[in-house]
């Protein structure tokens, strides 16, 4: 989809094998206006004044992903509609 789209990726990190930090995650939470977790089906937009790390992280306690910013927007986890949507 992002290559379709000609969507330029600047940074691609596999979580896995470079886990983001907290420190990471508050910092890039500040980077952005506003927040769209992905949980299943369900997508939820809050503000990113109103997003804390726990709203980030999945059952198993890490970081959602992939995690993806565009503009003023992060889209965490993975939903195919919400990704569609900011790539616009």
């Amino acid at each position: 989809m992002l290559e379709s789209r000609k969507t330029r990726v600047l940074e691609d990190r596999f979580s896995n094998k470079q886990p983001l930090t907290d420190a990471e995650a508050r910092s890039l939470i500040k980077t952005v206006d506003r927040v769209l977790i992905a949980r299943g089906s369900n997508v939820r937009e809050q503000k990113s004044s109103e997003t804390t790390l726990a709203d980030l992280r999945g059952p198993s306690g890490k970081f959602r992903a992939p995690m993806v910013r565009k503009g003023a927007t992060l889209l965490v986890g993975f939903s195919q509609e919400a990704l569609q949507r900011i790539l616009r």
